[in-house]
């Protein structure tokens, strides 16, 4: 399948990421201060760059897995339906447990990551999403950390993907189709 032809503007900077990531770490670290490790679980792959640096600023014991969860494949739109494609290597049962998501768009993939996690009974578990699009959710459900609040725009970059593309610019940005005419 072609890709329409687009370009992209940025809209949050890479120093402006760096800042809300050292923001979101200090609550986490405040907020599981009693624990003694926290199992913090990255989905994969929109999240990869957002929980490498998120758990270098969690000044806590923790320990890293991953989930691999497909809502989208290379599509803008979700499925709606969350499939698992790899599960956590390690237990999780009266841990303490960090989802941390790249974005929560309709909200179906946290609904069924979090559906998931509790099913394996951790102590308690939170979530953590770089992005947030409200105006887009579907279900109800929002993250307990949220990096920032966007519109409904398609973004890429800072590990977020469109046809596994620009997963690896240090911003995000809006992508915009150049074959869209704009009035």
């Amino acid at each position: 399948m072609a890709q329409r032809p687009y370009v992209i503007d940025q809209m949050i900077s890479a120093k402006s990421i760096a800042a809300q990531v050292e923001t979101l770490a200090a609550a986490i670290t405040q907020d599981f201060k009693d624990t003694d490790k926290l199992v913090v679980v990255g989905l994969l792959r929109g999240s990869f760059i957002f929980i490498a640096d998120l758990v270098r600023e969690i000044d806590l014991p923790i320990e890293v897995d991953f989930l691999e969860v497909s809502s989208y494949g290379d599509a803008m739109e979700s499925s709606r339906e969350v499939r698992i494609l790899k599960d956590l290597r390690g237990a999780i049962e009266g841990r303490d447990v960090l989802i941390v998501e790249d974005i929560v768009d309709t909200g179906h993939t946290m609904v069924g990551v979090s559906a998931h996690i509790e099913q394996r009974n951790p102590a308690r578990f939170r979530t953590a999403a770089l992005l947030d699009k409200p105006s887009r959710r579907e279900v109800d459900i929002k993250a307990d950390y949220i990096g920032f609040e966007i519109p409904d725009e398609f973004v890429v970059g800072y590990g977020i993907d469109y046809a596994q593309r620009n997963r690896n610019l240090p911003y995000i940005g809006k992508v915009r189709f150049t074959d869209e005419v704009r009035s």
